[in-house]
């Protein structure tokens, strides 16, 4: 019988499966089979190791439960943030919202500050008093009036135009201070005093005449009634040379309140007034627009002083 070498199943040449295969004797590991599964070289039987292989499944088994563990601590660690981005968003902030505001009552449940809020009972200012109202009617146009109080001073200057003052005339008798079919007008409508004052500028004169009436019913029918003839007579004197006796005349008519105002401006020289004649045009038309700003101002300081009173 032939002696049994060493490597053939000697306690010197046993294979450990729970060692490397680099580990190995070397004689063994070219007879290792590939599948190198574990066999138990202790007994003669070659079945398995049935404790080493429990013992490393359930290392297998536990190391298993671990990573398990981990992930899914960083699982919840990630939707934990997610959570806080999606606050953050829903808030509008750059911070999580998880301080004492986050801790308010909604809007809806917030009293409205206007609950506490005093109330007042309504009021109502009275209405303002109409400049106009006071000199529309002689009950309220009490102001003393004379032509020095209706054009003061001794000059007038509109834009940048300055106008002399020149005589003044006060007369009860309408029809007496005015020509062509003026009279009739003024007598027809009750005119019950007429103020005239004359302004001049170079060769050019201007006369206003201003008529009174008791209500702005007859000085509105005044100014209806008058026509082209319509004239306030022209005031000279003190100065101022006679104009507007023979000579083309450009005249005005107009109304405010009970007053009716009307101008005839020409030449003092005794030309006649043509179309090219725009000086004379335009003094015309300033002392009628003074003459409108004179009686709306007597209405607005007897409006103001009435409100004060």
């Amino acid at each position: 019988m032939r002696p049994m070498s060493f490597g053939q199943g000697g306690p010197q040449s046993q294979w450990d499966p729970w060692t490397p295969q680099s580990q190995q004797p070397q004689s063994q590991q070219s007879q290792q089979p590939q599948s190198q599964q574990p066999w138990n070289s202790g007994s003669g039987d070659n079945s398995p190791d049935w404790a080493a292989l429990a013992e490393a499944s359930e290392a297998r088994a536990k190391r298993r439960r671990l990573f398990l563990i981990g992930g899914g601590a960083l699982a919840t660690v990630a939707i934990a943030g997610a959570v806080a981005v999606a606050v953050v968003s829903a808030n509008g902030s750059d911070q999580a919202s998880d301080g004492p505001s986050a801790q308010l009552p909604s809007t809806a449940d917030i009293p409205s500050a206007t609950a506490t809020e005093p109330s007042f009972a309504p009021t109502s200012a009275p209405p303002p008093l109409n400049p106009k109202d006071f000199v529309s009617s002689v009950k309220k146009d009490k102001a003393p009036l004379s032509p020095d109080l209706l054009f003061p001073g001794t000059q007038l200057t509109m834009g940048e135009t300055v106008y002399k003052k020149g005589p003044t005339a006060d007369t009860r008798t309408c029809g007496s201070a005015v020509q062509g079919t003026l009279p009739r007008v003024l007598d027809t409508n009750k005119c019950t005093r007429l103020i005239r004052v004359t302004y001049t500028k170079g060769d050019t004169a201007v006369t206003v005449g201003v008529a009174v009436f008791d209500t702005e019913a007859q000085a509105t029918k005044a100014k209806k009634d008058a026509d082209k003839k319509s004239i306030v007579r022209s005031l000279s004197g003190g100065g101022v040379k006679s104009f507007c006796t023979g000579a083309v005349c450009r005249s005005t008519t107009n109304s405010y309140g009970r007053y009716a105002y009307f101008t005839v401006a020409g030449f003092t020289n005794g030309k006649d007034v043509t179309e090219k004649s725009t000086g004379v045009f335009r003094a015309g038309d300033d002392l009628a627009e003074f003459a409108f700003r004179q009686i709306r101002r007597r209405g607005e300081a007897q409006a103001s002083a009435a409100a004060e009173g």
